[in-house]
């Protein structure tokens, strides 16, 4: 796989897309290019700090696409914050969602009575956000709500309500900055489109 890394740095809430190799097709730049100048991610971490002042926010990081977002988003929150980790399926080495939801694994600790805030990489057809949302709201959290870097209305089979949003995207496969295609490039410094011939 050869890519073109053009600097892109999502700390400037830059996404353009230069991907090509075997079986993977360049996708025009504008098809998912937003303002240089916008720092979303700051801006979500500063939303969340007002939204939550004088609490502790407690982050559920949905692995392992969401684990690049949740650090950058972390180091952003100046409200006291504890994290935790999980772990769902619904892909494997497909590009869409099979609407199958399997548990790879469960959260560390309890979360009865945490302000919850779940952090993932993509919402797409929300079957599994809805599921994964149910589920923790069953535990008892103090609040429950969800933020994502990347939101693909569009391909939306079941209503997920979404608090905090960096970017909606088209319906698109995208990859790198923890998102992956069966496990590959995910260590992108950038979101990239790809298609496959």
């Amino acid at each position: 796989m050869q890519y073109t890394d053009i600097g892109i740095d999502l700390g400037t809430a830059s996404i353009l897309v230069y991907i090509r190799g075997r079986g993977v097709v360049l996708k025009e730049p504008s098809v998912v290019a937003y303002d240089r100048d916008t720092n979303k991610i700051k801006a979500i971490g500063e939303q969340i700090s007002r939204d939550y002042a004088g609490k502790q926010v407690h982050l559920v990081c949905v692995l392992k696409g969401g684990s690049f977002f949740m650090c950058e988003l972390a180091k952003r929150i100046t409200v006291p914050v504890s994290l935790d980790f999980m772990s769902v399926s619904s892909y494997g080495s497909e590009t869409k969602s099979s609407g199958v939801v399997k548990i790879v694994k469960d959260l560390d600790e309890p979360i009865k009575g945490k302000n919850v805030l779940v952090v993932e990489d993509i919402v797409d057809s929300g079957r599994t956000l809805s599921y994964l949302m149910e589920m923790l709201k069953d535990r008892g959290p103090e609040s429950l709500r969800l933020c994502t870097l990347l939101d693909k209305p569009e391909r939306r089979v079941v209503d997920v309500h979404v608090d905090y949003t960096g970017f909606q995207i088209p319906d698109e496969f995208v990859v790198g900055y923890g998102l992956d295609y069966d496990q590959r490039y995910r260590n992108l410094p950038y979101i990239g489109v790809i298609s496959f011939e």
